[in-house]
């Protein structure tokens, strides 16, 4: 005699619903996990490791003060830009400062 399975049907109806349903509370909430690592030897700690993580969406990171990414320029063109117009003022003005020593040492070097 065989006994009825008492597994779930991995895709029965509703599994992808509960699931969209529990990522777009997480992504709307947003959930933060917290844990540290402590590495000890002979009651001396060595090593230490926290660990935060923080899952929500995009809009909920910004409610949350959360923007990191958007000052970074590996993630936003923006910073890219940002940096790059930076960079080049530093380097207009050192040239500056440059040619104004320059006629100095032309001035100095005629006998």
């Amino acid at each position: 005699m065989t006994t009825p399975s008492r597994l779930p049907d991995p895709y029965g109806q509703g599994g992808g619903a509960n699931l969209a349903d529990i990522l777009e509370r997480v992504l709307d909430k947003g959930v933060v996990i917290a844990g540290d690592i402590k590495i000890n030897l002979l009651d001396i700690e060595l090593l230490t490791i926290k660990l935060r993580l923080v899952v929500a969406s995009v809009d909920k990171a910004k409610e949350m003060g959360i923007d990191w990414w958007e000052s970074d320029p590996a993630l936003s063109s923006r910073a890219r830009r940002d940096e790059l117009a930076r960079e080049n003022a530093e380097l207009r003005e050192r040239l500056a400062r440059l040619e104004e020593l320059e006629p100095r040492r032309a001035e100095e070097e005629v006998p």
